[in-house]
């Protein structure tokens, strides 16, 4: 079971701003809709700092050379 911790804090969103995070996240309280939004955000942010650690790929097969190399066996 995780252990949820939170603190409590008063933020002034606009409201069209936090009625569209509701309406993207499905969520059903504005408490959550700000969670799941700070929740996303950290998200993305370890995503790009992974990205930038892995660099590009020179030699990656194509979907075709795949398929290829698949169906010869």
């Amino acid at each position: 079971m995780d252990t949820f911790r939170s603190i409590k804090t008063t933020v002034d969103i606009p409201d069209h701003d936090l009625k569209e995070v509701m309406k993207h996240t499905k969520a059903g309280t504005k408490t959550e809709a700000v969670a799941r939004a700070v929740a996303d955000y950290n998200h993305r942010q370890r995503l790009t700092r992974l990205a930038g650690k892995l660099g590009t790929f020179r030699n990656l097969v194509t979907r075709e050379e795949l398929l290829k190399s698949r169906s010869e066996g």
